[in-house]
């Protein structure tokens, strides 16, 4: 996994979100139980769309640990894009030499770049996303 970091605490149990309350019930839990949280969206999503999200989440629950993660698969173009607006990390699983590219833009920018990450909690569905993210994030 290539990162421009060292803290793969914050990258252990990451969690897809698709909507502020997802945002929330995620920051929520990784206050109560004091972890870090990554919260992973689809490229499509957008990375603006990511960064504010997050950021009216810390807004809601602050004090909190809390990246962003922009999933771009293989993607090198969308990876570009979403380190442009700003997100704390993205994902690219496409070929080595390009991630290597991209990992200096990232490094310039302060952001992360992942070649892998463990797969996420999908909060899609949910029932109570806040119990969900308890669970998961206390497993650690």
């Amino acid at each position: 996994m290539m990162k421009t970091d060292n803290d793969t605490a914050r990258f252990a149990r990451p969690v897809r979100v698709h909507g502020a309350a997802d945002a929330r019930a995620a920051l929520a839990a990784a206050a109560a139980l004091g972890v870090p949280v990554a919260l992973v969206a689809h490229a499509a999503a957008g990375g603006l769309w990511l960064r504010t999200l997050l950021d009216d989440a810390r807004a809601a629950v602050p004090g909190v640990q809390a990246c962003g993660v922009l999933d771009c698969g293989d993607r090198a173009g969308d990876a570009q894009a979403a380190l442009a607006a700003g997100v704390d990390a993205v994902l690219f699983t496409g070929p080595p030499a390009v991630a290597a590219r991209l990992a200096d833009i990232a490094a310039q920018r302060e952001a992360a770049l992942l070649t892998a990450l463990p797969a996420p909690l999908d909060l899609r569905g949910a029932r109570d996303a806040e119990a969900a993210c308890r669970a998961w994030l206390a497993a650690r």
